[in-house]
């Protein structure tokens, strides 16, 4: 969770309000990753000290207190060296105040301050060695021992470097985290690290740089007076760093990015940059490569959208087409997926192949299991990434395990892929983040090309990882004579997929008005079967996350063993009971809710008046294939949650105690 940004000049002259101003609009990119509370800290003008401002609330109260705060002639004197940091807070040790918000100090002079992503697992060791030397805490938080400790670190050896003494401190620290930190012993520098939480480094220069590859060093620390070759010069020696927790932050400033692997330390000091490892894996390469982003700015910008999430569920159309694009070939009816191709033989001789995620991704998994099985015809296991580790899962290696992830930095799901990884099985990703650790650390994988997703409650990535597991359930039965013509209504079916969800997306009045008869319930009951149980799931989810409504995602079938004792002339239903093998059934469970009082609203095909007459109010939607109704059945039920969430009065795009990557367990 958490979002971090700090902003390095050297010899780019910027005034103070500059560079506040540039923290304050990284912080407002990385707000989906958390909103308790926020903080900056800058060199005050004397450069000798530092000046904190730290906030409780959304980016907009602490730019605010900027304003009435930080102001006057000296913040407008152009400075040419300057290092500024910044934090956004998803709150885990200590709750939003603000003497928990960060930037966290070491002392009152502010001597080391950091801002950090995760959890440290061992703070209370190292908070109580701190404390029987003498250091007081003024925080509830994790994250003040690793200031303090780079402190006590300093006094211990004044002759290390900045870099050095922040190797030795994360040395001492176990848990997931990434961290910026800057020194007023160690003015126009910034160290930042990273152990299981995302980092990148953006690189601005006025000319291009000498090399697209930073070296990687290694070995013991070194006195600084002999440590100084490290830095790799500039041919410019104008330029701009930053640090950020995702590429959304830097993308306005440059597309030039560095993301950096676990245990990596990135340091500028003097304009100039380095990376240093202090332990050497066999695997590493010899240097980081610096990547080109293909991100647009407007692709983060909400254009004429009251919320980022309506704009992604509105960008629907355009993102399945976009997962689909250069991979699904209808005029031969084939699929090439390039991430995977070289690995279908091994995956066709695979025991099982396992899908595990989280939340939405989750869900995801459990809409595509059936096809899955039917046109692969191996066992198919669908695991919550946290309950997977907890079971100690047994795996064997001829598995294939996906994991399946919007960020690709989801803290559990992350540790799932490291425990099947060290077992032997084979590792697939499925992620929307070029450079993500799980990305990085699978075998293969397919990227989903949803874009950038900046609303918290996951819609386009949802709809996009769903046609990433068709398109890979496609290519696993190209050869199989007898699913030809299964295979060819389902490539039948998303040639029109595009059309199809414009078609739902025009149900939004008619959406809205449902939520007006809705919004002022306790409850929601979600039912379906089959193919839609998912998107019943995946509704419920976001009515939960984005309304705080209660709602349930029902399976149908299990209706008598339990659930239909909710129902009542009050409780809200809503019921998916679409034309497929299953319909039957749904039929028979809508009949019992409705001899029960219950007054469902149908989610239906176009046309079907037989289902309409159960009830008054009905969404119809354009008939597809059986195993792509989910992705069109889904999209009322995003809007459904966005309109109640409206009308409640709720943060569509920040939904309370929730952040977008969920980098900690």
């Amino acid at each position: 969770m958490c979002g971090i940004f700090a902003y390095i000049n050297y010899l780019t002259p910027k005034t103070r309000h500059e560079v506040l101003d540039l923290l304050v609009n990284g912080l407002k990119r990385l707000e989906y990753r958390g909103y308790d509370s926020t903080g900056v800290a800058i060199d005050a003008t004397n450069t000798k000290d530092i000046v904190m401002l730290k906030s409780v609330g959304k980016v907009k109260v602490l730019e605010d207190s900027i304003a009435e705060n930080l102001s006057g002639k000296e913040f407008d004197e152009p400075v040419l060296i300057h290092c500024g940091i910044a934090h956004t807070r998803w709150a885990t040790h200590g709750v939003p105040c603000e003497k928990n918000s960060h930037p966290q100090r070491s002392d009152n002079d502010n001597s080391f301050i950091v801002v950090h992503n995760g959890i440290i697992t061992n703070y209370k060791d190292v908070k109580t060695f701190l404390e029987k030397r003498g250091f007081v805490f003024e925080s509830d938080t994790d994250t003040e021992v690793i200031a303090k400790l780079v402190h006590h670190l300093w006094k211990m050896h004044p002759g290390y470097s900045f870099r050095e003494l922040v190797e030795q401190a994360i040395q001492q620290l176990e848990g997931a985290f990434a961290v910026a930190i800057k020194s007023r012993h160690f003015p126009g520098e910034c160290v930042a690290s990273r152990r299981g939480s995302p980092l990148l480094v953006g690189i601005k220069t006025k000319t291009r740089l000498a090399t697209d590859h930073i070296p990687i060093l290694y070995g013991k620390v070194l006195p600084r007076s002999e440590s100084t070759s490290e830095f790799m010069p500039l041919e410019e020696k104008e330029v701009e760093y930053f640090f950020a927790s995702d590429a959304s932050a830097v993308i306005e400033h440059t597309n030039r990015v560095i993301y950096l692997e676990d245990d990596d330390v990135a340091a500028v000091r003097d304009g100039a940059l380095s990376i240093h490892r202090l332990k050497k894996c066999t695997d590493d390469p010899h240097a980081r490569e610096i990547t080109t982003l293909k991100m647009e700015i407007q692709q983060i910008m909400k254009g004429n959208y009251d919320y980022f999430m309506l704009k992604e569920i509105f960008e629907q159309p355009e993102s399945v087409v976009n997962t689909m694009r250069g991979r699904v070939r209808f005029e031969s009816n084939s699929i090439v997926l390039g991430g995977i191709k070289d690995y279908i033989p091994e995956i066709k001789r695979c025991r099982r192949l396992m899908l595990i995620g989280c939340g939405t991704s989750y869900h995801s998994a459990v809409a595509t299991r059936q096809l899955l099985e039917e046109l692969t015809e191996l066992p198919v296991m669908v695991e919550l990434a946290s309950d997977f580790l907890d079971r100690n899962t047994p795996i064997f290696r001829d598995d294939v395990c996906f994991f399946i992830s919007q960020s690709g930095e989801t803290a559990d799901t992350l540790m799932a892929l490291r425990y099947c990884k060290q077992r032997g099985a084979l590792i697939v990703g499925i992620t929307n983040t070029v450079g993500s650790s799980i990305c990085r650390e699978s075998h293969c994988g397919v990227h989903i090309n949803a874009g950038p997703e900046i609303g918290v409650a996951s819609t386009k990535a949802y709809t996009s990882q769903f046609i990433s597991l068709v398109m890979f359930a496609l290519v696993m039965s190209e050869d199989r004579l007898s699913l030809q013509q299964r295979r060819l209504e389902i490539l039948q079916g998303l040639s029109t997929l595009a059309d199809q969800i414009r078609e739902v997306l025009k149900l939004d009045l008619k959406v809205q008005e449902l939520a007006k008869d809705l919004y002022q319930h306790k409850s929601l009951l979600i039912m379906g079967r089959g193919y839609n149980f998912a998107t019943c799931l995946e509704g419920a989810l976001k009515v939960k996350e984005l309304t705080y409504m209660h709602s349930e995602g029902i399976m149908a079938g299990e209706l008598k063993h339990g659930p239909l004792a909710l129902v009542d002339d009050s409780m809200p239903v809503l019921m998916i009971v679409l034309r497929d093998p299953v319909y039957i059934k749904c039929m028979n469970a809508l009949q019992q809710v409705t001899s029960r009082k219950g007054c469902p609203i149908i989610i239906c095909e176009e046309g079907d008046e037989e289902t309409k007459s159960f009830s008054s109010r009905s969404l119809e939607i354009p008939r597809t294939v059986d195993c792509l109704q989910g992705i069109l059945t889904v999209i009322p039920m995003q809007l459904l949650s966005y309109h109640i969430a409206v009308l409640r009065g709720c943060d569509v795009d920040c939904p309370r105690n929730l952040a977008k990557s969920v980098t900690v367990e």
